[in-house]
């Protein structure tokens, strides 16, 4: 490729099969538009790939967390512990329910959850603590159940990048009371919009799906297959309408008959860039653990290129975003990893918050970037990226 000519790689793309998106035609053809039989089946592919007993589909992973905390019995006055580093429906949820977020800092080496500092943030009002398993990488589970089990606090696990994330051999989601799942188009299995609620507790999970159904005893499916389809079920709940329709689970079922091999792509993509990267000391890329297994629904890193700490984080991110700049013009979309929700206007407001607060996550907000990383990137994209990394930013 001339040195002269510009890509357009975005940092992420959605990648269908054919028979993905004819698995569509189905249920527009049945006619059965609604939650109904292709739900049920993604649910039970959800449950078979991540060993969960109970998976409920719901419309994003932001309602299922918030009818995890909802059918936990979380409401207003209780505290919730989430991490200052993560996507801030994590921490909306709790404010919906009129509940109080309290902010953990992150580890800076893997953005998770800095659970030293869990200890210190109890109260006699605490009631569930929020791990993320962010960017595809598992908090540190053993260590959060320990402290939740300890303070009698629920556990909801956002693993809304966690599909193909594992702790000790265990799917992510699968550890706490509840795991939330998003199929956003930047996860590596897409409904569009969507997401998916696990838990290994079947009275939980009879409260889940009554919930994200108006409260309803019984699905519409189960009344239109019963004897008795004309009579209409009982509502025990004051529920939501957060259904997963047909649609969309048809084309989320049909991604699942590729589950492995979406995952072991992304594993090799995020093997290549390690290789490539491995001598660049001004940027730290994605840390492997003994014991984890990164999914990498991205591939985020750390610029360095002098020591992060509170007194360089301006202008490190003077120097990160300039560089982001100069990917955009050759054509390489790049992106913060995320962001600090104690930084956003609401939560800074609200709860009177500063940066340095919660200092790793204020240097993960300036000082994170996420490479292109996405199923059916090719080798020459791949090539194009590395080539104007390894080229530097100065």
């Amino acid at each position: 490729m001339s040195q002269t000519a510009t890509m357009n790689i975005p940092i992420a793309r959605t990648s269908l099969l054919e028979a993905e998106i004819q698995s569509v035609l189905e249920p527009l053809r049945s006619g059965w538009l609604v939650q109904g039989p292709k739900v049920r089946e993604f649910e039970e592919k959800w449950s078979a790939f991540t060993g969960a007993q109970h998976s409920i589909a719901v419309t994003s992973c932001t309602n299922a967390l918030h009818l995890s905390l909802a059918a936990l019995g979380f409401g207003p006055g209780d505290e919730a512990i989430v991490p200052a580093f993560t996507w801030i429906s994590t921490a909306n949820v709790i404010e919906h329910l009129g509940g109080k977020v309290v902010f953990c800092d992150i580890d800076l080496s893997t953005f998770n959850l800095d659970v030293s500092q869990l200890e210190s943030l109890v109260t006699s009002k605490t009631k569930a603590i929020l791990p993320v398993h962010l960017f595809g990488l598992s908090a540190d589970m053993s260590a959060v159940l320990t402290f939740a089990a300890k303070h009698k606090l629920s556990v909801i696990e956002d693993a809304a990048c966690g599909f193909g994330a594992r702790y000790q051999g265990k799917h992510v989601g699968t550890l706490g009371d509840t795991g939330c799942f998003s199929f956003h188009p930047r996860k590596a299995i897409t409904t569009g919009e969507g997401g998916m609620v696990t838990t290994n507790n079947v009275e939980l999970a009879i409260k889940l799906r009554r919930l994200r159904d108006h409260g309803a005893a019984m699905s519409d499916l189960q009344r239109h297959l019963g004897a008795r389809p004309y009579l209409l079920a009982d509502h025990p709940d004051a529920g939501y309408n957060q259904r997963m329709t047909d649609l969309q689970a048809a084309l989320g079922s049909a991604q699942m008959e590729r589950a492995k091999p979406i995952i072991a792509e992304r594993q090799r993509l995020a093997a290549v860039y390690d290789r490539a990267f491995e001598g660049l000391d001004w940027l730290r890329t994605p840390v492997t653990l003994a014991g984890y297994e990164h999914g990498y629904q991205s591939y985020p890193c750390l610029f360095q290129p002098e020591a992060v700490n509170i007194d360089s984080i301006s202008r490190v991110n003077d120097q990160r975003n300039a560089w982001m700049d100069k990917l955009q013009k050759r054509g390489i979309s790049t992106r913060p990893a995320t962001h600090a929700v104690h930084m956003l206007s609401y939560y800074r407001e609200k709860y009177g918050l500063k940066p340095e607060d919660f200092p790793a996550a204020y240097s993960a907000n300036h000082c994170s970037i996420s490479l292109p990383l996405f199923n059916g990137m090719t080798e020459v994209e791949q090539s194009y990226v590395v080539d104007a990394v390894v080229e530097g930013f100065k």
